[in-house]
Order: structure tokens, then C-alpha cells, then sequence
């Protein structure tokens, strides 16, 4: 493609700029002990992370550079109590979870319990989240409900991306290049970056320039004949040709045969314009173009239980009862699986954001206007019974645009009070159409939905200083939200239909409104220097719906109802011994209110249906440790610890499909709830005198195993992760070779796991993440 060749000329021409000299981070260990200013409090000023009464893990630009991210995902295990996983199905779509508060489908017509924004912007759907990140100038991961500030589907919390700007006062530019490995004979990933920056006109008008290509040639291997093939030719009759005689797809195999799988493209360009015609007046414009494209789903087919069909007189699906060896189920604790449709997937978006700026002398203030437009189209296909047969089959379109623009104001009056205030505005058109192809094309479904969106919001906050050093915090927000949809249902559109086109039957059409009022109540004391007690209530919003993906003839279409927490925390932020320690705790208790929940069920029509109900009213309560100490000027410890623990205090809905709601509801675990998440490690850099430095790295970290499905027959195993690396900077700081590890154990984790019925083979679909990563990374600034 035109616009591939594009890229990759963009990346070597600003690899080839010649620009004035940009040194890099001094030191993987420097990096670290930077102050890290965060946007999170949206004051004035961005604030140091250790003043801010939240609990928030941030990262600057250098401390991501040393830490080797180019996904979220590499961040996952790094922040206690979060999951910032991709869900598997088709890739890029958040599958996000904070303290316990999730999305659990891929579904776009759900709303995040953990909302991404980006440069200000809100990414209003979950699609076209989880893909590279390169640029930033920072990273903040916010626990808790962040609703005051952000609005709605926060109620975990938010990740802020923050790109880097365009430099008014001198020419940068750097570039970097890595390529990656699995280290088990599959294709290798390469990966470049270039940024160019400087001013146009001195002082006042600048430009940045960055672009980004990856091509990842597959770190899975898709197993040609099937995991299990010397058994299951001995099933059929001792022979390939008896086999094949079954409906086996392949023509010819041995039974080690495979392909590479989980091959991806991608390329992103973005320019940006920073004008700053006076010292109290910026306009900061960006434009950005994402393109990706590759394999489906890289899923594995688990044994151990088969579900069996829905029951539509009873309304109820009977237990799960064990499986014998399931011939082309793979062992969850491998990676090996073998599927008949590579599957596919194509992303692009196009984005422009524009943010104003406006220092005013009304309590030294600001005024901020921040302006989004997202356009995006997906689409998806997939091996969803995931074996070597045609039994499942799904092909996916997502179309998205969104308008946003938020106005605020931030100041402090009277040297005591801080006062934020602003009206935020958003709206967004969506369409889905979603097809599936069961037992060999036998049984064809076509359905999805359109789906019109608008809210908007009014809120404050003060921050009042009673005394040098105990602070009052208020704040209040109300939020207005209008969905309209057209709905069809999947199952009974059995001929081909459009519904962009609108030749779907369509079942369902509503149009609903909410509106709220969330407060937020606490106080910040600083008894020392070193030292911030802080504590608040606040309440948060995820958004009421619809549901794009219904494909029951038994359960009715409707849409579901807001689902709203009170959240109780208090917490302190200690740098002790002349801030060489940093030890950050929060404690809190989330009451949750109309808890919504994607119940997944088998179903021998469908193969899968997913009913989108608000199920249940829970409490969620758990604590975080956070430390960071500089054992001498050149050695860093790090470490932190999460725990939760929950319960339902109410159950809305038969959530194990038993054919009642009682007790045994009661007592399944919350999904998403990893009781225990921890990791400790260590940074050193070493002084090579003329040469340069030298940097080392290593961290390992933990999960525990966490229900995946409300049922709690979906698990995802809990993990160990170790990171390494070793670094060598030159003595003038301009150039860095890395030799780096990411999961060096080889863990197997999953982005979910669904029950399949039994008249499609049983067992479950578990798409695979990547394993064991080795890499050589080259970074050079001008």
C-alpha cells in the first residue's frame, strides 16, 4: 500500500535529519529519579505525582524508554490492583480493569469502567485502544472513580496519555529501532520511530513531526494439524486418509507442521503545530493517521468441562459436566493450538485534536479549550470455536465517530483556594455489524446495530486551604446522556443483510436519557514536608446502554441501567530519609449499585450469547503499597502490592444459569477480582567513565488467578512476569543500545475465556497473549 511505503519513508527520513543536539536520559536510574508532573487534578499547572491527593502511578518519558513500553499492555502487571490487557478477540480492543471494576466483551457498545484518554481526549469506545504507543512525554494510571474531572465510565479509573510537543526553541530529533524475538523459530518483530521538532518561527510557532512503523511477522505457531493429531488419527481409524474422510480441512500434514500466527502491520504518522503568538496564548494542533492490520485471534480451545446447550423450555442452561480429552483441545498451560481460519483483522483511524490555552489574570488562572475528532473503522474475523474444524466462524465490522470539546477554567484566589470549573461536551455515531458462520457455513447469522450518543456536563472543584497545611477538597458534577439505537438480532437474520446498508430486519429501537449529579467530599494534611494524608467519598457513573451483540430468542432485547459506585478512600504519599524513599498506600471500599455484568452462555444456535444485565449490587474493598528507594546515587529498589477482595450483597439475575437466583449466586466470585497482585525490582547504572554508562534492570511480578466469567468457569491463571534489561549509553547521553527480556519465564496468559457448547465441541475460546520476548532495542538523539 501507498500509505505503508509512505510511513516507512518517514521513519528513515527522520532517522536521517540532521537537527542540533538532544541528549537522552542520563541513565535508566536518573530517569527514575526525575520529578514526574501529572494532569490528572486538570489545574493551572501540572502538579508533581507526590502532591496530587489521588492514588496515581505515573511515567515520564524516559522512565518508558528505560522501561521498554510500546503497548499498555507491557504496563499490566507494573501498577498494583490494575489489568491493562488486550481482550484477545480481535485485537485492540481494551479489555481494562481497575480495583475490580471492568468491561468483560468486546462488545462497542459497552462503555468502560476505566476510560482512556488521550491528550485530553476521551476514547469513547473500547476498539482501537490497546495498539502501539511511542511519542509520550507521559503516562498516568489513576485508581479509583475519577468521574468529578473526567465524567462518566471512570469508575476504576482513567489512563492519561500525554504526547510530547513541538519544541519553540531549538531543533531535536531522535530515533529509535529495535527487533524482537520469541526464541522459539517464529518470525521475528521489527519496529521504528523517528521525531523530528523545532521552531518555524523562534519562540512563537513550532513544529513536531513523528512517525512509527511496526511489522510483526507472528510470535504464535498455528499448528497445521492439530495439537493432539497422532490421537485423533488414531480415533479415526489409524489413518490420515480415514481422517480426512471425517472432514479433516488440511489435505496433507505431519504432525508437527505449523505456520506463524499473530502477524501484524502497523503505521501511525503524526504532525503537530504549536502557536504561541504571546507569552499567555498557546493553540497546540494534531493531527494523527493509524493503520493496522494482521492475524485473528491466536486462540486455544481449553478441556476440562463442556457446557451444554441452552434449554429454551426452561429457560435455564443445565451444569457444566467434566469432558473427556477433548481431541483438539490444547493444554491451558501451553502455548500450542491449531485453528482452521487464520482469521484476520484491519484497523484505521484518522484524529485531530486541538487544544487552546489562555493564561488570565482572574486568579492567575487559565483557560483551557480542548477540541476531539476521532473517525475509526474496524474490521474483525475470527476462529471462535477455535479447532481445526469450521464450526464457529465470526466476521466483525466497527464503524465509530466522535466529537468532543471541553471548556475549563483553573485558577487560585485569595493564596488559599483553587477552583477548577468547566462544560464538557461529546457525541458520537456508531455502527456494528457483526455475522456468524456456524458448522461449515450449514447456519449463517447476521445482525448488529447503530447506535446515536450524546452527553454533556457541568462541574466543579474547590481545593480550600484551612490552614498552611490541611486542605478541604469539593467538588460536584452533572452530566446529561441521550442513546438512541436501532438494534437486530444476530440469530434471527439468517440471510445476508447489511445493517449499514439498513437491509437487516431490525427487532428493537428505543431512546433513553440519564441524568445524574456525582459529588466528591474529602481533605488533603500535610503534617510534614515529606508527608500527605489524604481521604475522600466520591461517586461515580458508568454509563446505562444497549447491547450491539443480541443473539438470544429466549432473554428479550432491552437496554440496561447505569451502574454506580460509592467509592471511600483514604490513603498517604511518605518520602522519607531527604526523599531518597517513596512510600505510597491507599486503602478504599467500593459500593457498587446495579452492578453490569456480560453474562456469557453457551448456545447451540448461536454458539455464544451474551446478555448485557445489570446483575447485581457488590462491595469491593483492597489496599495498595507503592514504594520506590535509592539505595545509593547509582541503585534503585522498587516494589508494590495490591490486594482485593469482594462480595455480592444482592444478585439481580441467575448468574451460574442454574434456573434460580439464590445463595449459590451469591457465593461466585466477582470476575476480574485478582485477589493478589505484587512485584519487586531493581535499577542500576554504573559509571564506565569515558565510555559511558551502563544501566541494568530487572523486575518480577505477580497475578493471582481471577474469574473470567460470572459463572466463574472461565479463569485467568495468575502469572509471574520477569522483565530484564542492559543498557550502554554513551558518554555524551545521544546514543543507548538495550538488550532487554519481557516475560522471560514464559508465562501463558489468556484475554478471556468463554464456554463453548457441546454442540460445537465443547471446552472454551481463550485467545493467547504473547509469551517470552527478547529484543535488541538501538536509540540515538541529534
Amino acid at each position: 500500500m501507498n500509505s505503508r511505503l509512505l510511513a516507512k519513508a518517514s521513519v528513515c527520513a527522520l532517522a536521517a535529519s540532521l537537527a542540533a543536539p538532544q541528549a537522552l536520559a542520563q541513565g535508566a536510574v536518573e530517569a527514575f529519579r526525575d520529578e514526574i508532573l501529572v494532569t490528572g487534578t486538570k489545574k493551572a499547572e501540572a502538579e508533581n505525582v507526590q502532591d496530587v491527593p489521588l492514588a496515581v502511578t505515573a511515567y515520564g518519558a524516559e522512565q518508558l524508554d528505560a522501561l521498554k513500553v510500546r503497548e499498555l499492555q507491557t504496563l499490566s502487571y507494573a501498577v498494583p490492583n490494575v489489568q491493562l490487557e488486550d481482550i484477545g478477540t480481535t485485537r485492540g480492543v481494551a479489555n481494562f480493569s481497575i480495583r475490580g471494576l471492568a468491561t468483560n466483551s468486546s462488545i462497542p457498545s459497552i462503555d468502560p469502567a476505566v476510560g482512556t484518554f488521550v491528550d485530553g481526549v476521551y476514547l469513547g469506545q473500547n476498539g482501537g485502544v490497546v495498539f502501539d504507543i511511542f511519542d509520550l512525554e507521559s503516562i498516568e494510571v489513576l485508581r479509583g472513580p475519577q468521574g468529578i474531572l473526567f465524567g462518566r465510565n471512570v469508575t476504576g479509573g482513567a489512563v492519561l496519555l500525554n504526547s510530547k510537543r513541538p519544541n519553540l526553541q531549538e531543533f531535536e530529533a531522535s530515533f529509535k529501532a529495535a527487533v524482537e524475538s520469541g526464541l522459539r523459530g517464529t518470525g521475528l518483530n521489527y519496529y521504528a520511530m523517528g521525531a523530528v521538532s523545532g521552531p518555524i518561527v523562534q519562540d512563537t510557532l513550532g513544529f513536531r513531526l513523528t512517525a512509527y512503523y511496526n511489522d510483526d511477522n507472528g510470535w504464535h505457531k498455528r499448528y497445521l494439524g492439530g495439537p493432539n493429531l497422532p490421537a485423533v488419527i488414531s480415533a479415526a481409524g489409524g489413518t490420515l486418509a480415514a481422517l480426512q474422510g471425517l472432514g479433516f480441512p488440511i489435505a496433507a500434514v505431519q504432525p508437527d507442521a505449523f505456520e506463524d500466527h499473530g502477524k501484524a502491520e502497523t503505521w501511525s504518522v503524526r504532525p503537530q503545530l504549536l502557536w504561541q503568538p504571546t507569552d499567555s496564548v498557546s493553540i497546540n494542533i494534531k493531527y494523527e493517521r493509524f493503520e493496522s492490520e494482521g492475524d485473528g485471534p491466536s486462540s486455544q480451545n481449553h478441556p476440562g468441562f463442556i457446557q451444554p446447550p441452552f434449554d429454551p423450555v426452561s429457560g435455564t442452561t443445565p451444569a457444566p459436566v467434566p469432558s473427556v480429552n477433548f481431541l483438539f483441545s490444547a493444554p491451558k498451560d501451553s502455548f500450542t493450538f491449531s485453528i482452521d481460519q487464520p482469521g484476520n483483522y484491519d484497523v484505521e483511524a484518522d484524529s485531530v485534536t486541538v487544544q487552546l490555552d489562555i493564561d488570565v489574570p482572574f486568579g492567575d488562572g487559565r483557560i483551557t479549550n480542548i477540541f476531539g475528532w476521532r473517525d475509526s473503522l474496524g474490521t474483525s474475523e475470527g476462529d471462535i470455536d477455535a479447532t481445526p474444524f469450521w464450526l464457529f466462524h465470526s466476521f466483525a465490522s466497527n464503524e465509530h465517530e466522535q466529537i468532543s470539546n471541553e471548556f475549563r477554567y483553573a485558577g487560585r484566589f485569595f493564596d488559599r483556594m483553587d477552583f477548577t470549573a468547566g462544560f464538557y461536551y461529546y457525541t458520537a455515531d456508531h455502527v456494528y455489524q457483526e455475522n456468524r458462520f456456524i458448522l461449515g457455513g450449514f447456519r449463517n447469522l447476521f445482525g448488529g446495530g447503530i447506535q446515536d450518543s450524546r452527553n454533556y456536563g457541568v462541574f466543579g472543584q474547590i481545593d480550600f486551604d484551612l490552614t498552611d497545611d490541611f486542605t478541604l477538597i469539593g467538588g460536584v458534577r452533572y452530566t446529561n446522556e441521550k442513546k438512541s439505537v436501532e438494534l437486530a438480532n444476530i440469530t434471527l437474520n439468517m440471510a445476508p443483510c447489511s445493517i449499514a446498508a439498513g437491509t437487516c430486519t431490525i427487532h428493537f429501537t428505543d431512546e433513553e436519557t440519564w441524568k445524574n449529579v456525582t459529588p466528591k467530599v474529602g481533605f488533603r494534611w500535610e503534617p510534614r514536608d515529606d508527608l500527605q494524608v489524604y481521604a475522600h467519598w466520591t461517586e461515580g457513573i458508568r454509563s446505562g446502554g444497549y447491547n450491539f451483540r443480541n443473539t438470544s430468542v429466549v432473554f428479550p432485547i432491552e437496554g440496561f441501567d447505569e451502574e454506580e459506585v460509592d467509592s471511600y478512600e483514604i490513603g498517604f504519599k511518605a518520602q522519607p530519609a531527604d526523599g531518597k524513599a517513596t512510600i505510597n498506600a491507599a486503602f478504599f471500599v467500593n459500593d457498587i449499585s446495579d452492578m453490569q455484568r456480560e453474562i456469557n452462555l453457551s448456545d447451540p444456535i448461536a454458539g455464544v450469547v451474551q446478555i448485557i444485565r445489570n446483575t447485581a449490587d457488590a462491595t469491593i474493598f483492597g489496599f495498595e503499597l507503592e514504594s520506590r528507594i535509592f539505595v545509593t546515587d547509582n541503585l534503585i529498589f522498587t516494589g508494590n502490592l495490591g490486594h482485593l477482595d469482594g462480595e455480592y450483597d444482592s444478585v439481580l439475575f441467575d448468574l451460574n444459569s442454574d434456573g434460580v437466583v439464590n445463595d449459590t449466586d451469591l457465593t461466585l466470585e466477582i470476575p476480574r477480582l485478582a485477589p493478589w497482585t505484587y512485584g519487586a525490582g531493581f535499577i542500576h547504572t554504573l559509571d564506565l567513565g569515558a565510555t559511558g554508562s551502563l544501566s541494568t534492570r530487572f523486575n518480577w511480578s505477580h497475578r493471582d488467578d481471577n474469574a473470567y466469567t460470572d459463572n466463574n468457569l472461565g479463569i485467568l491463571q495468575g502469572a509471574d512476569m520477569i522483565d530484564a534489561s542492559i543498557a550502554l549509553t554513551t558518554f555524551d547521553n545521544r546514543a543507548t543500545i538495550s538488550i532487554y527480556g519481557q516475560n522471560l519465564l514464559n508465562e501463558v496468559t489468556h484475554g478471556g475465556e468463554t464456554q463453548l457448547p457441546l454442540t460445537l465441541g465443547g471446552g472454551s475460546f481463550a485467545p493467547l497473549n504473547k509469551g517470552r520476548i527478547a529484543g535488541v532495542e538501538v536509540q540515538v538523539a541529534f
